[in-house]
């Protein structure tokens, strides 16, 4: 499984949220340049987000985005598969039997599904709390001086 630049950085975003959570909300542009997210990338990557209920956003000069869920409730795999939809390494897999082409009964079957319930495992496993935890404290938000 290949990570794409949309979950990368999808994940960077909430990271940054969660770093703010509670603290109301945060632009975009400021998003943008602490996570290194192209603005227009990132605008399309919080409507996404958005629209899973991962964040809300507001408008007007005090708006911005911000977390409607506890960071410690969301999953890494929650947000892989709203931004990129299945976790399968091979399309057939999430598809029934009669609509597809390829034989549901081969040879590859079992390891494509133990991968994807591998990585789901592995995904479900973290938060985006806990890769908040796991940034140095400047990038997430909280500056010591």
């Amino acid at each position: 499984m290949r990570v794409s630049t949309r979950s990368d950085y999808g994940l960077r975003a909430l990271i940054e949220l969660a770093g703010h959570h509670g603290g109301g909300p945060l632009q975009s542009s400021e998003i943008a340049l602490r996570r290194h997210i192209p603005e227009q990338y990132l605008d399309q990557l919080l409507t996404s987000l958005r629209k899973a209920g991962f964040i809300r956003s507001v408008r007007g000069p005090a708006g911005g985005h911000e977390l409607l869920r506890d960071p410690s409730t969301i999953t890494v795999r929650e947000v892989i598969e709203a931004l990129e939809g299945s976790l399968s390494p091979v399309a057939w897999l999430d598809e029934p039997p009669e609509l597809t082409d390829h034989p549901h009964h081969c040879g590859q079957r079992e390891i494509w599904e133990r991968v994807r319930d591998a990585t789901s495992e592995i995904l479900a496993a973290y938060t985006v709390n806990d890769l908040l935890e796991r940034e140095p404290r400047a990038a997430a938000g909280h500056y010591v001086i």
